[in-house]
């Protein structure tokens, strides 16, 4: 819990209060490669911030290809948002792609009371909202304006150690290009 604490503290006082509630409402899981913590078709009620390890939530279209959407590494969360917010069932999939420890939290049970009682843990979870929003959208533009080579080069600062996690199809996927293609891109920048 500590790292998650860290990670509250540098954006707001942490009381001890606080601390105490986050832990009542939080589960510490320790997940092993391959586990699938939301599954396409579920009801989603949780969110997930990573410890350690990498986790990446995927798709598949209309004729089966998987697309990485993201990858979460330390201090980052993850989760099936469009599903929790639209009160829908989760279109994506959230495994883990290295043995990880996550902090597990109830959107119903543990969010939505801890902004209630702690009103500047509402303005955190904003502000992560605003920069996956900014993400997202650079992560369009960069799909939409940038070569392949200067979207990889752009996904290596993004995530530089990911490399050591990810499986070269999620890469490729999450770049919108194939393994081969890849395979091109790293001999070019070598």
């Amino acid at each position: 819990m500590e790292q998650l604490f860290d990670y509250i503290s540098k954006r707001i006082d942490l009381t001890q209060e606080v601390k105490e509630f986050t832990q009542s409402i939080s589960k510490i899981k320790k997940i092993k490669k391959g586990d699938v913590l939301i599954k396409e078709n579920q009801i989603v009620n949780k969110t997930y911030f990573v410890v350690e390890g990498c986790l990446r939530s995927y798709v598949f279209d209309s004729v089966g290809k998987e697309h990485t959407l993201q990858f979460a590494l330390k201090n980052d969360w993850i989760s099936d948002y469009i599903a929790i917010f639209n009160n829908e069932k989760s279109s994506q999939t959230v495994e883990c792609i290295s043995n990880s420890t996550v902090i597990e939290i109830s959107i119903s049970e543990g969010i939505d009371s801890i902004f209630l009682r702690f009103p500047k843990i509402e303005s955190i979870h904003r502000k992560n909202l605003e920069r996956n929003i900014i993400s997202l959208q650079k992560r369009i533009l960069n799909q939409l304006q940038l070569t392949s080579l200067d979207r990889y080069k752009y996904f290596l600062k993004q995530y530089p150690e990911i490399e050591k996690y990810a499986l070269n199809y999620h890469i490729a996927s999450y770049l919108g290009i194939t393994q081969q293609s890849l395979s091109r891109l790293r001999g070019s920048i070598k």
